[in-house]
């Protein structure tokens, strides 16, 4: 559940991300059913993860609802598309909503300050409902480790965490940092059942899962049963061992739903559609807040927005023990991925792949010649023998790639062991011209590159840099 949302770029990740939202983004092509089966088998196969559930929508529609491998290996009994698995912290976009629906019928509002509910706190008077569901207050994280220790094996209610975390000083001024912490949640959903006179279970159950038929999602449900799976973990890549869970009350509003990718699927369209909450509520859920300074921290209300690229998306990770969780949302298209796994693995590099295949297209000037990754793979190829068929290159370049540096290229690519694994990441457009950016491997140093090339097929660039 201690989801870091790490924020990093590289000069060439801002140029490539540049040309993208420059350029005239075109609808996605068709999702093939078979092709993202293939992605998910090429990320599943072989990595060590117990089981995995997969949901990949395209324009409202569910193109993809399958479950991979084991929810338990106890009972042998697979994955299927109703096998509910832990959300983490993808819970807090619910616990976000809750609050905004109460706003909705006028009994609080996110300008409140928690002091209104819980003078007690830490400072209480200076932080608002909104500071803590956007990750800005400073109250210091109950759970920031990503094992359950000593103390999380013991039961605890939200009071106990907040007497325990919410009363120490702060980590820092209020809305002067974004950090993740879960104890602002702890507080939020406590503020929620203070003010409907409900569980907070009872007020989603009301007021989010039974409206819109989320049949098979439960606040808090017992773990025990078939339809639920269990929580593995491989100690240093070991074989996987039933998790520890975290003791009762831990999870909480911070990450105690349960769920399927088919049931949050549906969360999602109903989001973007304005069926579970209403516009002033969503705008404030999906809308990045500013620390004090005038910087934006990338996070709304319990979800962390992307405002970059082809397309906006809406993104949270989960992680409880045993289980981790991605749900991306791009709202523009209707179109979203929701992974759900047993094990404690990476989802970034799955939900990146089948991410990809819905965004929209952007248009690229049609370049003369070879296809962008062996006009790369030839180039380099030559760089590395010092020996660049100067045919190929624009006058500018031509000048500017002097055989001093091409041997010096040379030599230092030798030196380093050499170019494989050579990638296109994505092509873009930018001056009229293809902007492939690319990925590889210099002996056992990971590299980026750029190549741009005009519709003559002329190189006119290609730089390379360390990652």
């Amino acid at each position: 559940m201690s989801d870091r949302l790490l924020r990093c770029a590289t000069a060439l990740a801002l140029v490539a991300s540049a040309a993208v939202s420059s350029a005239t983004a075109q609808g996605a092509p068709a999702a093939n059913p078979a092709e993202l089966d293939s992605i998910v088998h090429a990320n599943f196969d072989g990595k060590g993860i117990v089981g995995l559930s997969v949901g990949v929508m395209q324009n409202g529609k569910v193109v993809l609802a399958k479950g991979y491998g084991m929810a338990s290996l106890a009972r042998q009994a697979p994955v299927t598309d109703a096998t509910m698995f832990p959300i983490g912290s993808v819970t807090k976009q619910f616990t976000c909503s809750a609050v905004l629906l109460l706003e909705q019928d006028g009994k609080l509002a996110m300008s409140d300050q928690v002091a209104k509910y819980f003078p007690k706190l830490t400072r209480a008077s200076e932080i608002t409902l909104l500071d803590l569901g956007g990750m800005i207050a400073g109250y210091r994280d109950y759970y920031p480790l990503d094992y359950v220790d000593t103390e999380m094996l013991k039961d605890v209610t939200a009071a106990d965490i907040m007497n325990e975390y919410a009363t120490r000083p702060l980590d820092f001024d209020p809305r002067t940092r974004w950090s993740y912490s879960n104890t602002n949640f702890a507080i939020l959903g406590a503020v929620a059942e203070k003010v409907s006179g409900k569980t907070l279970g009872a007020l989603m159950q009301e007021r989010i899962f039974a409206p819109l038929r989320l049949t098979h999602t439960s606040f808090d449900p017992p773990t025990n049963g078939a339809a639920t799976a269990t929580g593995y973990r491989s100690w240093a890549l070991g074989e996987p061992t039933v998790a520890q869970p975290e003791g009762k009350g831990w999870t909480g509003s911070a990450g105690a739903i349960w769920s399927t990718p088919t049931d949050l699927l549906a969360w999602d369209l109903a989001l973007v559609t304005g069926k579970a909450i209403g516009p002033k509520a969503y705008k404030t859920l999906t809308t990045p807040q500013r620390l004090k300074d005038g910087r934006s921290t990338g996070y709304g209300c319990g979800d962390g927005v992307n405002e970059t690229g082809s397309a906006i998306t809406l993104s949270h990770g989960g992680a409880v023990s045993g289980s981790v969780t991605s749900n991306t949302v791009l709202p523009g298209s209707r179109s979203a991925v929701v992974l759900l796994a047993n094990s404690e693995t990476g989802l970034g590099a799955l939900s990146n792949a089948l991410v990809s295949k819905l965004l929209p297209q952007v248009d690229v000037p049609k370049i003369a010649g070879l296809p962008a990754l062996d006009a790369a793979k030839a180039y380099l190829t030559q760089l590395a023998a010092g020996k660049v068929d100067r045919a190929t290159l624009s006058e500018d370049f031509n000048a500017h790639l002097t055989p001093a540096l091409e041997q010096a290229a040379s030599k230092s690519i030798t030196a380093l062991g050499g170019i494989s694994d050579v990638r296109v990441v994505t092509r873009v457009e930018r001056g009229g011209m293809e902007v492939a950016v690319l990925r590889m491997m210099v002996g056992k140093v990971a590299t980026s590159g750029t190549m741009y090339r005009t519709p003559d097929g002329k190189i006119q660039q290609v730089l390379i840099t360390r990652q």
